[in-house]
């Protein structure tokens, strides 16, 4: 029987799978054409969103290889703002690559680096992984920027390597090794996460 990822809490947020109720809340920001810009998908309908739900709530698998999806929840009343993953793509080398987006509601709170500090410790501390990476559209100034602050390092710039909504598409890579994040002067900085126990504790 594999082992699920039980919610995390930081000072201000709580990451938790996802759930059906969650489909109005994410169609509050992945219906927007300014957050799909940079992603793989065209802005959610919410029938879309519901049918992407089918995928992400299954995503709490603490074994192997795969996918953990989780909602960025305020801990003050529970509003969901945002969605992160980390995608295990080679379990027996410890990589995964991360991923994240938040409702521009919210944006500019740190929030975003709050939630993927979490997520670097539950994969690292947790997960054991050996490198997490993230990737992003070289015109995404915010996402390649809160990698940096992570402390990731960018490891490439891939120039016109593949089509992209119309265009050339631009991507920069950013990596942290697990010494590296035990070692990252600003690593005290960083929101330390904590599972939820039962009853809310």
């Amino acid at each position: 029987m594999s082992r699920s990822l039980s919610p995390l809490q930081t000072e201000r947020l709580i990451l938790r799978p996802f759930e059906r109720s969650d489909a109005e809340a994410l169609f509050e920001y992945q219906s927007r054409e300014d957050i799909a810009r940079y992603h793989f998908w065209e802005p959610r309908s919410l029938e879309d969103i519901h049918k992407k739900l089918d995928d992400w709530i299954p995503m709490t698998s603490l074994e192997g290889e795969g996918t953990h999806a989780s909602a960025i929840c305020l801990a003050e009343d529970g509003r969901l703002i945002g969605d992160l993953s980390l995608c295990v793509t080679d379990a027996e080398a410890g990589q995964a690559e991360i991923g994240f987006s938040l409702n521009p509601e919210f944006q500019g709170c740190g929030y975003a680096f709050e939630a993927a500090s979490a997520y670097l410790q539950f994969g690292f501390e947790q997960r054991k992984l050996h490198r997490i990476f993230g990737r992003c559209d070289a015109r995404n100034t915010g996402s390649w920027k809160l990698m940096e602050r992570l402390g990731m390092r960018r490891e490439a710039h891939f120039r016109e390597h593949a089509l992209f909504k119309g265009g050339w598409d631009e991507e920069f890579y950013y990596a942290i090794l697990a010494r590296e994040w035990q070692s990252f002067p600003d690593r005290a900085l960083q929101m330390e996460a904590k599972p939820v126990l039962a009853g809310g504790e």
